[in-house]
C-alpha cells in the first residue's frame, strides 16, 4: 500500500517493459542517463509476515527489510490499519524523499536534453485528453512531442495519442492513484523524446495524491473544468498549491451552467497567490492560442 495516499500498490506496467509493484525503486537507465544511488532504504509491503533479508543491486542498494505486520484496529485516520501515526509519517517521509531523488535525475535529464515536461493534473472527466490531443495537432508541425499516459487501467488515452501521429506510453499503475518519479524515469527509457522537445505527462485522474509525487517536470498544469464547480480550489488545496497553471476548460459551456468565473479564479489565488490562469475550450478552440504562447514561452 502506498502510505502516502492509502492506495492499493498493485502491479505497474509500462508499455514494452515489466517494472513490477508501484513504488518499488529499483536501479535504472534514463537512455544514457545512469543513475548509481549508495544508500539503505526500507520498504513496507501490503503481506503478512515475519523475516528479515537483505540483497545488493547493481545501483549499489542495500536493501533491509524486516516485515512485521499486525492488521488490527489503527489510530483515527491513519491510512494502515494497526499502524500509529508518528510510523505512518515517517513512512510518508521515507517515500517522498525517495521519489524525490529519482525526480532529481528526471529533472537533471530534461534539462540537459533541453525537454520541456509538463505533467497536466486533474480529476476524472475534465476534458484533459481532449485538451491534449487537441493541442497536439495544433502544434507537432512546431514542435517535437511526446506523451507519458497514465491510467489505472486500459490503453484507451494512449491509443486517442497515437492516433495524432506522436509517440505515447501507456503507465497502468493498476490500484495506484497517481504516476511517480520512478515510473516516469522507467518510461523515458522506451519513449526516449527527443531533444529540445515538449513532453506531455497526462497524471491519472484525480486531484489529491499527484500533488504530492514531483515527476522531475517543468511545471504542473491543474486543469478544471466548469462542469465541476468554482469552489474545487478549496476543496483540493494542495493540487492548486502546487501548479504553476491552471487552465479553466469547458468554457463554451458557460452559457448554459451557474459557474462564476471570477470566484473560481479567486479562490485558486486564495490558495496559490502566483497560479497562472487561462480560459479556454477545447472543443471550440476559444482560447487555445493563448495557452499554446504560454507553452512557446516556456520552450523558449
Amino acid at each position: 500500500m502506498c502510505t502516502v495516499c492509502g492506495c492499493g500498490e498493485g502491479e505497474t506496467r509500462i508499455e514494452g517493459q515489466d517494472v513490477g509493484h508501484a513504488h518499488d525503486h529499483h536501479h535504472h537507465h534514463h537512455g544514457e542517463h545512469a543513475h548509481h544511488h549508495d544508500h539503505e532504504h526500507g520498504h513496507t509491503h501490503g503481506h503478512d509476515h515475519d523475516h528479515e533479508h537483505s540483497h545488493a543491486h547493481d545501483g549499489h542498494h542495500s536493501h533491509s527489510h524486516g516485515h512485521h505486520h499486525d492488521y488490527g484496529q489503527g489510530p483515527a485516520h491513519a491510512h494502515a490499519p494497526g499502524m500509529s501515526q508518528s510510523r505512518m509519517v515517517q513512512i510518508e517521509q521515507d517515500i517522498l524523499g525517495k521519489n524525490n531523488q529519482y525526480a532529481s535525475a528526471n529533472r537533471q535529464l530534461f534539462q540537459e536534453r533541453q525537454i520541456l515536461a509538463l505533467n497536466l493534473v486533474s480529476s476524472p472527466g475534465s476534458g484533459k485528453t481532449t485538451l491534449l490531443t487537441r493541442s497536439i495537432d495544433d502544434l507537432k508541425t512546431e514542435l517535437p512531442i511526446s506523451v507519458i499516459e497514465g491510467d489505472q487501467q486500459t490503453a484507451n488515452d494512449a491509443d486517442r495519442i497515437r492516433e495524432t501521429g506522436v509517440p505515447a506510453l501507456q503507465i497502468n499503475t493498476g490500484k495506484g492513484c497517481h504516476l511517480d518519479a520512478h515510473m516516469i524515469g522507467h518510461a523515458m527509457e522506451s519513449l526516449r523524446p527527443a531533444d529540445s522537445s515538449l513532453l506531455f505527462i497526462e497524471n491519472v485522474g484525480n486531484l489529491v495524491c499527484p500533488a504530492a509525487f514531483d515527476l522531475g517536470e517543468a511545471h504542473k498544469v491543474a486543469i478544471l473544468s466548469v462542469t465541476e464547480g468554482e469552489d474545487k480550489p478549496l476543496k483540493y488545496p494542495d493540487m492548486f498549491h502546487a501548479a504553476d497553471l491552471m487552465i479553466l476548460n469547458k468554457t463554451d459551456l458557460l452559457p448554459y451552467l451557474d459557474f462564476d468565473v471570477e470566484k473560481c479564479i479567486g479562490f485558486a489565488r486564495r490558495v496559490n497567490p502566483d497560479i497562472e490562469v487561462l480560459q479556454l475550450s477545447a472543443k471550440s478552440g476559444e482560447g487555445m492560442e493563448a495557452w499554446y504562447a504560454w507553452i512557446r514561452s516556456r520552450m523558449a
